[in-house]
């Protein structure tokens, strides 16, 4: 008995250690080792930034200086103090950079631009470029070069009455005595712009011409206004258009220094209309002024009202690249589209704007005009809406030749 118990205590016993080895409990196996751990990655390179510190001037003169500035940045954060900053001039003749290598200060890295002498309508860039670790950054400004700054002048769309004792030409004339120093060119108008052979004198205008260009020590000029579309809205012909400029030096001999035409253009399909124009009003060699124009050489201003094809600016001494709303003007940019304007003088363009209520307003339109970025010389601005904006002087017409005169002679300007 004893020995059979035993015989069946070991054969369970081996039982039990077979089934342990079957489920994994127990073996005499080496276990595989786990793979190694990957290599940790190298430093990831610190990021960096340039931007620069936009200013509102990207039009030059030649041999002007301009400071400029770059926001240098690594890891999302202001760059150390020291951190170099890169600058270059493409072309290198377009001008120079000093320092070329500035180090930022908190976080700006500046120097200073001074452009060649290059001529109107060069464009060129500047960029700057910083480096951290093993990545860079660069950004860039474009430039454009116009001719040196002249004057602002004021341009008047004097479509209003010469009959009475007090109109809106004595007016002007009284504001042309206050502020002799700015040139005023005055658009008279008559017969709503065509003048035929049966058209008669106006002779109260007459008398306020003579007025206005007799005020003392300025170069006030008068043109005379021409339509190129007749009231219908057709387009009228260049012999009716020469008939209307010939009958304006019939009826006012020696008083009108140029002309200008309403409704000009703005695509290249009527760039020949426009220059046949152009061409017989720079050929007149008499019964123009001999005034504030040379003789031989009448002004002739285009008033397309936005910005034309370049063409134009050969066919007009000045476009009017502007007629509309104070507050659409503060939008208006030639870049990048018309940037053909940067080629003239600020005087070969023109802005007139309506509906400036106020004459804070108007200031605001003036000063833009003024900007390098508009390059717009001859300037006006009005309260009077749209209907009928050019019918009257705006009630702050003192102001807006006080403004001007102000911005000429870089005085504060007058309190509105």
């Amino acid at each position: 008995m004893h020995t059979k118990n035993t015989t069946h205590r070991l054969a369970s016993l081996l039982a039990l250690t077979a089934a342990l080895a079957g489920c994994g409990g127990a073996s005499d196996k080496t276990a595989t080792p786990a793979p190694p751990s990957p290599p940790p990655p190298p430093p990831a390179a610190t990021p960096v930034s340039v931007s620069f510190v936009q200013s509102a001037n990207n039009v030059l003169e030649p041999s002007s200086s301009e400071p400029l500035s770059v926001n240098v940045s690594t890891n999302g954060s202001t760059a150390p103090n020291g951190t170099v900053a890169t600058f270059a001039v493409n072309p290198t003749t377009a001008g120079t950079l000093a320092p070329v290598a500035p180090t930022t200060v908190g976080g700006v890295a500046s120097t200073t631009l001074t452009v060649s002498s290059l001529p109107p309508t060069a464009t060129f860039q500047v960029t700057a470029t910083a480096t951290s670790s093993a990545n860079s950054a660069s950004d860039s400004l474009t430039y454009y070069v116009r001719p040196a700054h002249k004057p602002l002048q004021v341009l008047v769309p004097a479509y209003f009455t010469a009959t009475g004792t007090s109109t809106p030409w004595t007016t002007l004339t009284s504001g042309a005595t206050s502020y002799p120093d700015v040139q005023i060119t005055a658009i008279a108008s008559t017969s709503s712009g065509v003048l035929t052979a049966t058209t008669k004198e106006d002779t109260d205008l007459t008398t306020a011409v003579k007025a206005f260009r007799a005020v003392a020590g300025t170069s006030n000029r008068v043109i005379g206004y021409v339509a190129t579309a007749s009231s219908s809205g057709g387009t009228l012909s260049v012999s009716d258009v020469k008939a209307t400029i010939d009958n304006y030096i019939r009826l006012y001999p020696k008083l009108l220094d140029g002309f200008f035409l309403d409704g000009m253009a703005t695509d290249s399909a009527r760039v020949a209309y426009f220059q046949d124009i152009y061409n017989y009003v720079k050929g007149l060699t008499s019964g123009m002024s001999t005034g504030a124009s040379a003789p031989g050489t009448p002004l002739l201003i285009g008033n397309p009202g936005t910005y034309p094809v370049p063409a134009y600016a050969a066919v007009a001494d000045t476009l009017v690249t502007y007629a509309g709303n104070a507050a659409a003007y503060q939008n208006v940019d030639p870049q990048p589209s018309s940037t053909w304007v940067y080629a003239k003088a600020n005087t070969a363009q023109a802005m007139l704007v309506h509906s400036a209520s106020t004459c804070t307003e108007m200031q605001a339109a003036v000063k833009n005009a003024n900007r390098p970025r508009l390059n717009t010389g001859m300037v006006y601005a009005t309260n009077l809406a749209i209907g009928a904006p050019w019918s009257a002087l705006p009630t702050y017409w003192p102001q807006l030749l006080g403004t001007v005169d102000a911005l000429n002679k870089e005085r504060t300007l007058p309190l509105c």
